[in-house]
């Protein structure tokens, strides 16, 4: 029989390929701005594998700003009320010793939403219900790229449909978000730098009403680490998928571990620490590993999500840091194709987003498995109890600076107003002050809205008590450039006294590009550097 002939699908000025949650978000921050996109999607339904689930506050304000944050809180699969705290204990998962661990919660007054606790399958259904709502995104369910190769006009993929009928797709951009092992990223000949821990873990979704009885006396936890000698300060940690029932559970195992040579149903009630009724639902594998990609940009293409950077599962840092990446690239891409944004803006994606990860994984992930080897080395109940109880409650201040401590941002970027010798890092401290290349927090304005409320796709010019001339000179800039600019006017007192300046440039994705009093160097040159002129 003769092969299928190719069929043309003809040109759009962004192409995505992969539709998980990092790829849907861009689609959305995308198509919500007019760019017409196509998404790639070889899954017809999202997988139901509960991974991804911890939401912050800072993604929840993504999917504000997306216009689905009613719905995504809607489609937890735990009540609200329940909690969504996480938990370390020592041993086993009901021995003596255990403390509040990633209580996002500490920072919720930095942000405008309420953090979020949900299996990424839900979170990708209320992404792909948003995705259709609007009529710029193309997706294409059941499709797979084979090929991604830079052409005269742009880029041209080739794909294979479930039928296996080939198309021919061109695009301006194209941004893989498929995955670790990301086609897109090999064929732009991205290389990687790995960090392999060398050490094969195990994905288990089970069911047990058992756990959950046992489990009633840490109320309000949704997601339990459990700290053992052997593993050398490796985790085995348990999360809810739902309340009562199904469970998901990852730890070390033996190299050459396969689903019929090891007893999982032991391993899980060792951690426990008691016996449980156990009905396995899926056994998967997967290599703990650190993976960064070199550059984040080719030319035309770029890599977002676990495309260009991936790390364990170990704190939630994952599914957000791709959010993180959506929001960055998706205006920029959308400047740049509307005509007032630059190829340096465009560069800037990589100089903001690749160390900020670099940061995440060496300064919270890969630190947390060196301090906890070195306390499990260090200390044991069982031959210094004292000692040990005391660095046991040293360990749980320390959570506590964990989450405080994260606070991505580009102070170091050419693209704000941040300190000569700033860089873009993850770590940061969190602050009601207006500072160039930090998150914008929220404030209640005089005429009592939240600040929140009035920012915009674009630039937002926030301008307490201001002069006129200093308004009108963004004004005039801003339209000299061809930046979309919405200029909010207040009083200035109450709660945006706390930022500290009277006149904040606000970027389209919260981040703080300029603050001040007034300019001394000039409103078009600050628009100018904002937007990589």
């Amino acid at each position: 029989m003769a092969a299928p002939s190719t069929v043309d699908l003809g040109s759009v000025p962004v192409a995505i390929v992969g539709g998980g949650p990092v790829g849907l978000g861009l689609a959305i921050e995308l198509g919500q701005r007019g760019i017409e996109c196509v998404v790639i999607e070889p899954y017809e339904a999202p997988q139901p594998i509960p991974k991804g689930q911890n939401l912050t506050q800072r993604s929840l304000e993504h999917f504000h700003f997306w216009g689905v944050e009613a719905q995504l809180r809607a489609a937890r699969t735990i009540p609200a009320a329940y909690g969504i705290g996480g938990l370390t204990a020592y041993g086993t998962l009901l021995g003596p010793y255990a403390y509040d661990w990633l209580q996002r919660e500490l920072v919720r007054p930095y942000y405008f939403c309420d953090n979020e606790r949900l299996p990424q399958y839900a979170t990708e259904a209320v992404l792909r219900n948003r995705i259709a709502q609007l009529p710029s995104v193309t997706v294409r369910y059941g499709s797979r790229a084979n090929e991604v190769e830079p052409s005269d006009d742009g880029i041209a993929l080739t794909l294979t449909d479930l039928q296996g009928q080939q198309s021919l797709l061109r695009a301006q951009y194209v941004v893989g978000c498929d995955g670790s092992r990301s086609l897109v990223r090999q064929q732009a000949n991205i290389t990687q730098t790995l960090s392999d821990h060398d050490r094969l873990m195990v994905l288990l979704v089970f069911r047990s009403r058992g756990l959950h009885e046992l489990l009633k006396r840490y109320p309000g936890k949704s997601y339990y680490n459990v700290l053992q000698p052997e593993l050398q300060g490796y985790w085995k940690f348990f999360g809810r998928v739902d309340l009562g029932n199904t469970w998901f559970f990852h730890a070390p195992v033996p190299a050459g571990t396969t689903r019929d040579n090891f007893d999982f149903q032991h391993y899980v009630q060792e951690t426990v620490g008691a016996p449980i009724d156990i009905e396995f639902d899926y056994i998967g594998f997967w290599s703990l590993r650190f993976a960064i990609a070199d550059r984040y940009r080719c030319g035309r293409i770029f890599v977002a999500g676990d495309a260009a950077h991936s790390h364990p599962p170990y704190g939630g840092y994952g599914i957000n840091t791709g959010f993180e990446d959506a929001r960055n690239l998706g205006w920029k891409l959308a400047a740049s194709l509307q005509g007032w944004g630059s190829d340096a803006l465009l560069d800037s994606y990589d100089a903001e987003r690749r160390p900020v990860f670099a940061s995440t994984a060496n300064d919270f992930i890969a630190r947390s498995i060196e301090t906890d080897r070195t306390f499990l080395r260090d200390f044991s109940p069982d031959s210094d109890r004292s000692a040990f109880e005391a660095a046991w409650a040293l360990r749980s201040q320390g959570a506590v600076s964990e989450v405080t401590a994260f606070e991505p941002n580009y102070e170091g970027s050419t693209v704000v107003f941040g300190p000569i010798d700033g860089r873009c890092s993850a770590v940061g401290r969190h602050s009601f002050e207006a500072r160039a290349g930090h998150h914008l927090a929220p404030a209640r304005m005089p005429s009592g809205d939240d600040v929140f409320e009035h920012l915009d796709d674009g630039f937002t010019l926030l301008a307490w008590d201001a002069d006129r001339a200093t308004v009108n000179e963004f004004v005039e800039a801003a339209r000299a450039e061809r930046v979309p600019l919405r200029v909010v006017q207040d009083q200035r007192s109450g709660e945006v006294l706390r930022y500290g300046a009277s006149v904040i440039l606000v970027r389209p994705d919260q981040y703080v590009a300029w603050a001040g009093e007034h300019s001394q160097i000039g409103a078009r040159k600050i628009l100018q550097t904002a937007i990589g002129r």
